[in-house]
């Protein structure tokens, strides 16, 4: 022991010591309730049983039971709809105003502050805000739609089943878009401008010079982006609870909150761990696509 901590105050073992706090803490962290998550997948749990670690071993019985269920499928086409319409209205979105504030007219920095706002804010007040916006009787969305003829009547967003999944959506969006129009601005900072100045030297117009030069020198940031939103969107909890409650009857209820509510609602630990197991899939393919797309910035 003493070899050791003169190996730390001599800087030999100083380099250990730096990776291997940061793993431990991890590895108690994350590693042992990712290890105990799986598991419980293969056991059955309750309320009862849920204290001792020993529990019945049921194999893939969890598995093949949850995808029994009539209300499986549903949830997961209504995650994949939360996804993709996430991901794509943030990218959309957020790449646009980054190239809007790319011009940098003046006041571009201090309106670009304004919209790091919604990001910094916590989920359920983000939800707690689109719960006034998204109101049936007197919120401020259907009010702009009425008055601009969109539509006639007023739609109940958070109780129509047409429309509730579609309402955590749109508040969704809105929470991640500056996020996404951050590192979309960093990835546009780092493009030279002496491709720009060549481009339009031989006549490209704008259009040419976005699908040439813009496009391809942001395919790692692009990359990066969607794994991260992937993950953060997967991890989306705070709206659903402040919005719908994942109802009407399941139409807004997607795997992570489906995941709490079979644990901590129906006290069904196995089924819930179950889902948490297959989400981690993805997200550990969404970190493999964040890693890859990362990499040769790692290197320099």
């Amino acid at each position: 022991m003493r070899r050791i901590f003169a190996s730390v105050r001599d800087g030999r073992g100083f380099d250990i010591v730096l990776v291997g706090v940061p793993f431990a803490f991890l590895f108690a962290l994350a590693g042992l309730p990712l290890i105990y998550n799986i598991l419980m997948s293969f056991q059955e749990v309750d309320m009862f049983s849920l204290g001792s670690f020993i529990r019945p071993f049921v194999g893939i019985d969890n598995y093949v039971a949850l995808f029994k269920q009539p209300e499986t499928w549903p949830i997961l086409t209504n995650t994949l709809i939360f996804v993709v319409g996430s991901i794509g209205g943030q990218f959309l979105i957020g790449f646009g105003l980054a190239l809007f504030f790319w011009t940098n007219f003046p006041g571009a920095s201090w309106l670009r502050g304004l919209f790091l706002v919604s990001w910094v804010m916590p989920g359920l007040v983000v939800g707690a805000i689109w719960n006034w916006i998204l109101s049936g009787d007197f919120g401020v969305l259907n009010f702009f739609l009425r008055e601009s003829g969109l539509i006639t009547a007023n739609i109940f967003w958070r109780s129509d089943p047409s429309f509730s999944l579609w309402a955590v959506v749109i508040a969704n969006v809105w929470l991640g878009t500056s996020f996404n129009m951050i590192l979309l601005s960093v990835g546009l900072s780092d493009i030279p401008g002496d491709l720009y100045e060549a481009a339009d030297m031989d006549g490209a117009n704008a259009w040419q010079r976005f699908w040439t030069i813009t496009l391809p020198m942001m395919r790692s940031t692009i990359g990066a982006i969607i794994a991260l939103g992937l993950i953060f969107t997967l991890q989306q909890f705070d709206l659903f609870a402040a919005i719908t409650d994942g109802g009407p009857n399941n139409s807004s209820n997607v795997a992570q909150y489906w995941a709490w509510d079979l644990s901590f609602r129906q006290y069904d630990f196995g089924r819930g761990a179950t889902i948490s197991v297959i989400m981690t899939v993805f997200v550990m393919f969404a970190a493999a696509v964040y890693v890859r797309s990362t990499r040769h910035e790692v290197r320099g």
